[in-house]
């Protein structure tokens, strides 16, 4: 059985996905604002000659309208007159052609004045067809297309005789020169871009792997990891996303460490626990059949063959159940009354044995519990102080509230627990110095499960010190109320 290969796109790295990335959206904005600038410059040119075109006619017209001729100091009565004597008081500007064209019976339209050559490679005054086309329409303004450049124009015609025109003043604009500016700035702005594009590449790309270099380092420590060696930790520098990410693997291994360790410690310990009853049930299993034993011999070995067996089974069922205590689902929080679980539990433990049951106190309010695991575990408890005492003793059962916290507690008056035993007894399979007139039969998990029980409400449990006259131990489920769970 072949395994596919990875495609390419899955050997590029994050640290190239990155920059790539960075360069596709810093191209595009780059050219976004070259495309721009070069768009509203060319508005800028357009709205510069439209406004040369405006004013130049708006002289002239205001000129034939208000003028007078310097020799006769009467209004202009002749079109050439009129445009010869206004051109000799204009300047043209740069790449600005101000021609007077005049038809003359049987001529064609000739230029009359021509102020000063421009830096173009055919100029309107020289362009016979082109001032032709530009006198015989009938259009004010427009824009002229020639092999040899554009050429933007405005004119007024004269008629002083009524009928067809007999001359025109024309205003024409070569915007070549300036559009060439434009694509000169253009030109520029792209080559800065590039520049920028290629410094982008190389900041990116010491940036991007500076910020990667935790992710490489987690995905090396993540390859050396076994299920032997769980003591890689990151090293974890700033206060950025990238730090919590190294915070929150490191974590994770330190909760893979403990748990790995848990599993072997709850591996040896289910093995050595298991060993004993089976050895038993083997050693008794081989005595057994012998012709010299008796009915009453055979009887005994399976009643101790079915008590090992049953041992077994609850040691089984209890690991099951430690097992379950890691799932979300372990415990099922519901609004539960205090004084009614207490009182649930003190009946239900009174079965347990002949004791001196007592109920001192009882909690009123309301919690979030999961009702039948507190009272697995308060039976539990229940169960492991009639163990550790005899017929006659007491045992008391109760609850109360703490702040926002409630308090179930079951305390018997035995011979207690020895202080060394204090901090393991809650360990699995750890039973603790047996307690004078105790009869433990367990395998030393009823108060591991009582302790699951507890964390999974988000509580604990303690055994707490003796006080005063009293003796015994006394076992207590610290829990926290719904409302700060």
């Amino acid at each position: 059985m072949t395994t596919a290969e990875p495609g390419p796109a899955r050997w590029i790295s994050a640290r190239v996905r990155i920059l790539l990335w960075l360069l596709v959206v810093m191209a595009v904005a780059l050219a976004a604002v070259a495309m721009t600038t070069r768009s509203v410059l060319v508005r800028d040119v357009d709205h510069r000659i439209a406004r040369l075109l405006a004013q130049e006619t708006s002289e002239f017209t205001n000129f034939e309208e208000q003028g007078f001729d310097p020799e006769t100091g009467r209004p202009f009565t002749d079109p050439d007159r009129l445009i010869h004597v206004f051109l000799e008081r204009q300047y043209a500007d740069n790449d600005e052609e101000l021609l007077g064209l005049v038809a003359r019976e049987g001529l064609s339209p000739a230029q009359r004045v021509q102020q000063r050559e421009i830096p173009v490679e055919r100029p309107l005054h020289k362009d016979g067809a082109a001032r032709r086309a530009i006198f015989e329409t009938d259009e004010a303004t427009g824009t002229l297309h020639r092999p040899e450049g554009e050429i933007r124009w405005a004119k007024v015609s004269v008629a002083r005789h009524g009928g067809e025109p007999e001359a025109a003043f024309v205003v024409a604009f070569h915007p070549g020169n300036e559009l060439a500016r434009v694509d000169e700035v253009f030109r520029l702005m792209l080559a800065i871009s590039g520049v920028a594009l290629l410094m982008t590449t190389g900041i990116g790309w010491a940036v991007a792997g500076r910020i990667l270099k935790p992710v490489r380092t987690v995905r090396a420590a993540a390859a050396q990891l076994t299920e032997q060696d769980l003591t890689q930790r990151i090293p974890v520098q700033g206060r950025d996303d990238v730090a919590a990410l190294a915070e929150t693997f490191n974590a994770m291994l330190d909760r893979l460490e403990r748990a790995f360790a848990a599993q072997r410690e709850f591996v040896d310990d289910a093995g050595h626990e298991l060993r004993t009853p089976i050895t038993i049930v083997r050693g008794h299993l081989e005595l057994m059949g012998g012709a010299t034993e008796s009915a009453a011999e055979r009887e005994e070995t399976v009643r101790l063959v079915t008590d090992e067996l049953d041992r077994m089974s609850r040691i089984v069922e209890d690991l099951l159940l430690l097992a379950k205590a890691e799932r979300p689902d372990f415990v099922t929080p519901a609004p539960v009354q205090l004084a009614e679980l207490t009182a649930d539990v003190f009946v239900k433990a009174r079965t347990l044995g002949e004791r001196d049951w007592q109920l001192p106190e009882v909690a009123d309010g309301e919690a979030g519990l999961d009702a039948q695991r507190i009272t697995q575990a308060m039976v539990q408890l229940a169960q492991n102080a009639v163990q550790h005492t005899t017929a006659g003793q007491t045992i008391r059962i109760g609850s109360r509230l703490g702040g926002r916290r409630v308090e179930l507690y079951v305390a018997d008056s035995g011979p207690g627990v020895q202080p060394q035993d204090a901090e393991v007894i809650f360990d699995r399979f750890r039973r603790g110095t047996a307690r004078r007139g105790a009869r433990t039969t367990g395998a030393g998990l009823g108060l591991s499960i009582v302790r699951a029980i507890a964390e999974g409400h988000r509580g604990g449990v303690r055994l707490d010190p003796p006080s005063g006259m009293d003796a015994g131990a006394t076992f207590v489920l610290d829990l926290p109320l719904e409302e700060d769970r």
